[in-house]
């Protein structure tokens, strides 16, 4: 049984910050939309800016779809698991929006981070958080953390902006569904995934 909480308190803000990994959900309104779910990692890349407001580093990568969801409609759930210690799983629901690089907002926001500025960093997600919540995670499995990965830092660092804003314009205008993401989805440009660029 969930444990409902007027506010994101201190306890549960230090239960999130060490988490070193977390998951986002979204949906489409359209009945027959795909549904999203995407974890996140890398260490100082989630903050807690009140009581009620959260927001994370968003990075550039081969999708857009959390972007889309809170432009067409704003749902959206965070949700961290205990991998280690005792057992605990916290949800933030609530309403979502995309603060895109580049922006003032967006520049303010950065200073929240601990992470340091990567040109890989394409917006953050804030989050207006309107349900709390705790509970036991008796059956997820205790792991170890080995470290995280940088790959998708080494592979931003070695383009120059322009070809990002490329890769963007290819991979991120649109999601899966067809809906408006990041920028104004006016050009086309072939380029390689982050993937590919790595070799793997």
């Amino acid at each position: 049984m969930a444990t409902v909480h007027a506010e994101i308190t201190d306890r549960l803000a230090a239960f999130v910050l060490a988490q070193p990994v977390f998951f986002v959900g979204t949906a489409p309104l359209a009945a027959d939309g795909h549904v999203n779910v995407a974890p996140k990692g890398m260490a100082g890349t989630f903050a807690v800016l009140g009581p009620h407001r959260v927001a994370y580093l968003d990075y550039t990568g081969s999708g857009a779809e959390t972007p889309a969801h809170l432009r067409e409609n704003g749902r959206i759930v965070v949700m961290f698991c205990a991998f280690e210690g005792p057992p605990n799983i916290v949800r933030f629901h609530g309403t979502g929006r995309y603060v895109e690089a580049g922006t003032p907002e967006f520049d303010t926001l950065r200073t929240r981070f601990p992470k340091r500025e990567t040109a890989g960093q394409r917006g953050v997600v804030v989050v207006d958080v309107t349900r709390v919540s705790d509970s036991r995670g008796f059956s997820v499995p205790r792991m170890a953390l080995v470290e995280d990965r940088d790959l998708l830092d080494r592979w931003a660092d070695r383009k120059t902006p322009e070809q990002l804003e490329a890769y963007r314009v290819t991979k991120n205008t649109t999601s899966i569904d067809g809906l408006p993401a990041i920028g104004d989805g006016s050009h086309t440009v072939e380029t390689t995934t982050p993937r590919e660029a790595l070799g793997r």
